[in-house]
């Protein structure tokens, strides 16, 4: 059972030895709680964690059809990022122009706030805040940079916030092949996600919380989640289920389940990190529509991902989707072209998540005291220190207290159900080939697609 764990992500298999050794009991039965959560992931554990500090008399409950930080959360690309899925003229259009300011200071915050809980509670997350570089890596990516830059000053965003560096400056920071400048933004970390989720389990049992692994959730309902162990009563019931949301009855076209694919390299050897440098363990992606990520993990290795696994019809989700070989493979190269040195270096890992996308690219945090009936989600891949902002402004809503959290542009925002099958499979599956065929035809031709842009932008909404 715990090779298979293990065998599920490089972040499980370099947890420390025992950590995936011991399941938590399942659910003995019908039971009450104040609050019951669904899901053990990060939404699930912040939340948890955050009940507990506001008021420690709270009988919380977590239920996890697996083991705590099975999901996205164990097998992410490891930031903790500010950034946001839906971009702050959607937040503006949504609120206010200070309303999205508020949301992208508090997620701004929030990267730190995950830093100073893993310390505080003993988390050894390998985190590291060396910032965020975006590479451009040809003349059209530096032109977008900076208009994006030019953007972010018209939104107030400075210095502090974003700044372009030139070649000698970007390739200072990682000396990757090709690179002809980079935005900046110190405002993310890279960190060891499964030790983190796994850590925050341990934390919110010291605090109280009663976690149960081994159980299926099979409906939720206002006042009660049913199980295969029985039924729990709350007051409050919270959905923290990410890309899984489609699971639950009632729910297949609340959030699309998108496959992300990941690889990662054998620990490198100190003459390849002596020439790229990559000291601050920075986190890196470039101007591709198709995107990409990486970071440099604490054990030397280089751990990169992206998208291109299809979507499957009916929002299935099946384990045998996470290890397409062909997409393993475009990986691997992209990575060479970033690192020719590369070319022979071994890959120890590969393995594949499910992340939750809502129709309209805007996360959300909802609770209705009316039914008791909370969620979270809809991170589109940027949920490491979303959720954490996601568990502090659910636990402020739970427990009534007044906070700037509770005002955020994403509270309660109204959820737009994507369209029925077959229209969502072909609309997706067209969206990533669009993606693709606009970053063949910018390399090629060496000038921005924009009928192509424009058309994905009419497909997806994004």
């Amino acid at each position: 059972m715990t090779t298979a764990r293990r065998s599920l992500s490089l972040w499980h298999d370099t947890l420390p030895e025992g950590a995936l050794e011991t399941d938590r009991e399942p659910l003995p039965g019908d039971a009450q709680y104040d609050v019951a959560i669904v899901g053990a992931g990060f939404t699930g554990l912040w939340t948890a964690y955050y009940l507990m500090r506001r008021d420690p008399a709270l009988r919380v409950v977590v239920l996890e059809k697996e083991f705590a930080g099975f999901g996205a959360s164990g097998r992410n690309g490891g930031w903790a990022s500010n950034l946001l899925p839906m971009g702050l003229p959607q937040v503006a259009a949504a609120s206010s122009r200070t309303g999205a300011l508020a949301m992208q200071r508090a997620a701004d915050d929030a990267v730190d706030e995950v830093g100073r809980v893993a310390a505080e509670e003993g988390i050894d997350a390998h985190y590291a805040k060396g910032g965020y570089l975006r590479l451009a890596r040809s003349p059209l990516h530096v032109e977008r940079l900076h208009a994006e830059l030019s953007d972010a000053r018209a939104w107030g965003r400075t210095e502090d916030d974003l700044r372009w560096l030139d070649r000698s400056e970007a390739r200072a920071h990682i000396g990757a092949d090709r690179v002809f400048g980079a935005l900046y933004d110190p405002h993310c970390a890279a960190i060891h996600p499964a030790r983190l989720v796994r850590g925050l389990a341990d934390a919110v049992e010291r605090l109280g919380v009663t976690v149960h692994e081994g159980t299926a959730v099979t409906a939720i309902e206002p006042g009660v989640v049913r199980t295969d162990h029985g039924a729990v009563r709350a007051e409050v019931v919270v959905r923290a289920l990410e890309g899984y949301t489609a699971s639950l009855s009632g729910h297949r076209r609340s959030v699309l389940p998108v496959y992300s694919l990941m690889i990662a390299t054998e620990p490198l050897p100190q003459a390849f990190w002596d020439e790229v440098g990559w000291s601050g363990r920075e986190t890196f992606n470039d101007d591709r529509r198709f995107l990409i990520y990486g970071q440099r993990t604490a054990d030397g290795r280089i751990a990169f991902g992206g998208r291109g696994a299809p979507y499957h019809l009916g929002s299935r989700i099946d384990p045998s989707f996470e290890y397409p070989a062909r997409v393993h493979e475009q990986l691997r190269r992209t990575l060479v072209e970033f690192f020719p040195a590369l070319q022979d270096a071994h890959i120890t890992h590969r393995w594949g998540g499910v992340l939750g996308v809502p129709r309209d690219w805007f996360a959300s945090a909802r609770f209705d005291r009316t039914t008791g009936m909370a969620s979270a989600g809809g991170y589109s891949g940027d949920g490491v220190t979303l959720t954490n902002l996601a568990g502090r402004t659910l636990a402020d809503l739970v427990t009534g207290t007044d906070s700037d959290l509770t005002t955020l542009p994403w509270v309660n925002h109204p959820e737009r159900r994507f369209e029925p099958e077959p229209l969502r499979w072909v609309g997706v599956n067209a969206g990533f080939k669009l993606a693709a065929a606009v970053d063949a035809t910018e390399e090629r031709s060496g000038r921005p697609s924009r009928v192509l842009d424009k058309a994905m932008a009419l497909l997806t909404g994004h």
